[in-house]
C-alpha cells in the first residue's frame, strides 16, 4: 500500500512539474520582447516589444540617413555641396536583426525556446554606398563646366622655320577611386555619431586629380621633329593657270603630312586626296612620250621636288621612275614621275624619328621642306651625267593631198638620253661616299613626216593604238 502511494507522489509531482515547466516554456516563447540586453550598433532594445524595437530600429536607420553630408571642392569659384547620407547614396540596413527577431515567433515550440535561448545579443547595421548618385550628381557635363576641358601642346612651324610648342593645358577631374576608399572609410558604422544631443555633420574634400589631354609638349617632343632638315624648290617657270593650280593642289595635299619611323609616303594617295578634296584643272600631261592636252598636268614637279627633298636627306627610296621625257625644272635622272596605276613614287622615313613635310606654291616657286631629326654635319648631293645620248628617228606618215614625191616635217624630233645618278654624302664637308641610285633612259622622240608616193605601201603607218600611260597627270584626251 506504501508502495501505491509513493508511485502516486511521484507520478503527481513529475505532472506537476511537466505542468509548470510547460507553462513556463509557453510563457517564455510566447513573450513579444527581444530578450534583455539586446543592442544593435551600440542602440539598446533587449525588453523592448519586438515591433516597437523594429519601428525605433528603422528609424534609427532613416536618421542616419539624413546625416548632413558637406563636399568641398579645392577650386576658387565652386561652391560646396549640401547633401544628406541618403542624397550621397547611403543606405542603411539591419536585415539580419530583422530576420532573427522575426524567428522568435516562428517554427516549433522546440525552435522557438532554442532560438530565443541563444538569441544572440550584439549585432550589426550595415551600410551600402551606391556611388552612382554621386555620379548622376557631378556628371561629365558638371566637370567641364567648372574644370574645364584639357587643351592638346601643339607644333607649328614659324615664318622663320623653327619649331615652336605650345603647351597642354591639363584640367581636375574627380578622383572616383579615390573618392570611393574615403567615403567607405568616413561612413558611419554605428549608431555612436547620433547618440549625443548635438547634430551630426559630415564632410569631405572631392579629391581630384590632373587630367593630362593626350597631346602633350613631352610626347610631341618625343616624335623628334626638332628642326628643318632640307628644303627644295623647284620653278614654275611659265606654267599656265591650270598647271600652277594643279602643282598648289597636290602640294596642299602634302603639307602638313607626318610619317613616323618606319612610315612610307605614297604619292598614289597624295593625288587621290588632292583629287577629292581640291580636284585638277586642263594642263598639258605625257601621253606615250608626248605632251598633249590632259586633266592634272604638273602633278608630277611635286613629287619630283619631294624626291629630290628625301633623296638628298639619304632616306629608302622605295620605288621612283624617271618621266619618259626630260623636264625643265629639273636636270636628268632627278625627277619622280606619276602615272595612276601604272607608276608611283615611295619613301621611306627610315630616320628613326618623325617626320614633318610642308609644301607650298609661294612666288611662282614649289618650295619642300623636311622637319625631323638629322646630324648636322651630314650631307647628301646629287650628281647627274648622260652616258648616251639615243638619236632621233624618223616615222613616214602617208599624207595623199601632199604632191607625189612630196614631203612635209609634222613634228621635229628629240634625242634621247640615258643618265645615271649618283648620290655623294659627305661628313663635315668631305665626300664619305658616292653610289649610282638611277639610271634612267628618256626615249628619242620620233621625226614624223608625212609623204606622198606613188607606192601607197612605201613609209610607215600613222601611229596605231598604244597602252595608254598617261604621265604628270591623272588624264589624257579623249580620241
Amino acid at each position: 500500500m506504501k508502495k501505491i502511494h509513493l508511485s502516486l507522489i511521484i507520478i503527481a509531482s513529475i505532472l506537476l512539474i511537466g505542468s509548470v515547466t510547460a507553462g513556463w516554456v509557453h510563457l517564455y516563447i510566447g513573450q513579444s520582447t527581444l530578450p534583455d540586453k539586446i543592442q544593435v550598433a551600440g542602440y539598446p532594445l533587449g525588453g523592448k516589444d519586438s515591433d516597437e524595437a523594429l519601428k525605433l530600429l528603422d528609424a534609427r536607420l532613416r536618421q542616419m540617413e539624413s546625416i548632413p553630408l558637406t563636399l568641398s571642392v579645392a577650386a576658387k569659384g565652386i561652391p560646396d555641396a549640401q547633401l544628406t547620407l541618403k542624397e550621397a547614396g547611403v543606405s542603411f540596413e539591419a536585415d539580419a536583426f530583422k530576420e532573427a527577431v522575426v524567428k522568435l515567433h516562428e517554427g516549433s515550440w522546440l525552435d522557438q525556446l532554442k532560438y530565443r535561448w541563444h538569441f544572440q545579443t550584439d549585432w550589426n547595421i550595415v551600410p551600402h554606398w551606391d556611388i552612382s548618385a554621386l555620379k548622376e550628381k557631378f556628371t561629365p557635363e558638371w566637370e567641364q563646366e567648372h574644370f574645364g576641358l584639357p587643351v592638346e601642346a601643339t607644333r607649328r612651324i614659324s615664318g622663320k622655320d623653327e619649331v615652336v610648342y605650345t603647351p597642354e593645358v591639363s584640367v581636375s577631374r574627380i578622383d572616383w577611386n579615390t573618392l570611393k576608399e574615403q567615403m567607405t572609410a568616413l561612413i558611419p558604422k554605428d549608431f555612436a555619431l547620433i547618440a549625443g544631443g548635438e547634430k551630426p555633420k559630415l564632410s569631405l574634400d572631392l579629391p581630384l586629380y590632373r587630367m593630362v589631354p593626350n597631346v602633350t609638349i613631352g610626347s610631341l617632343k618625343e616624335e623628334g621633329i626638332e628642326r628643318k632638315i632640307i628644303e627644295f624648290s623647284t620653278g614654275l617657270g611659265s606654267s599656265g593657270p591650270g598647271r600652277v593650280y594643279n602643282v598648289d593642289s597636290a602640294a596642299k595635299a602634302v603639307n602638313g603630312m607626318v610619317l613616323k619611323p618606319g612610315d612610307v609616303f605614297d604619292y598614289s594617295k597624295v593625288i587621290a586626296k588632292a583629287e577629292e578634296k581640291y580636284g585638277f584643272q586642263e594642263a598639258p600631261v605625257i601621253l606615250n612620250g608626248k605632251l598633249v592636252p590632259g586633266v592634272g598636268g604638273g602633278i608630277c614637279q611635286v613629287s619630283s621636288t619631294v624626291y629630290n627633298a628625301a633623296v638628298r636627306t639619304g632616306l629608302e627610296i622605295v620605288e621612283r621612275r624617271n618621266h619618259s621625257l626630260p623636264v625643265s625644272y629639273l636636270p636628268k635622272g632627278q625627277d619622280a614621275t606619276f602615272a595612276e596605276g601604272s607608276i608611283n613614287f615611295r619613301f621611306r622615313n627610315n630616320t628613326g624619328k618623325s617626320l614633318l613635310i610642308q609644301a607650298e606654291v609661294k612666288d611662282r616657286n614649289l618650295i619642300v621642306k623636311f622637319f625631323g631629326t638629322f646630324p648636322k654635319n651630314v650631307t647628301y648631293d646629287l650628281m647627274s651625267r648622260t652616258v648616251e645620248t639615243l638619236p632621233v628617228t624618223e616615222k613616214f606618215v602617208q599624207n595623199p593631198t601632199l604632191p607625189v614625191g612630196g614631203q612635209e616635217i609634222l613634228q621635229s624630233g628629240k634625242p634621247g638620253y640615258v643618265v645615271e645618278t649618283y648620290q655623294i654624302k659627305k661628313v663635315d664637308g668631305k665626300e664619305v661616299s658616292r653610289k649610282r641610285i638611277s639610271r634612267d633612259t628618256y626615249r628619242p622622240q620620233s621625226r614624223l613626216i608625212a609623204v606622198h608616193t606613188e607606192d601607197s605601201r612605201e613609209g610607215s603607218p600613222a601611229p596605231g593604238s598604244e597602252e595608254q600611260i598617261v604621265e604628270d597627270g591623272v588624264s589624257g584626251p579623249n580620241f
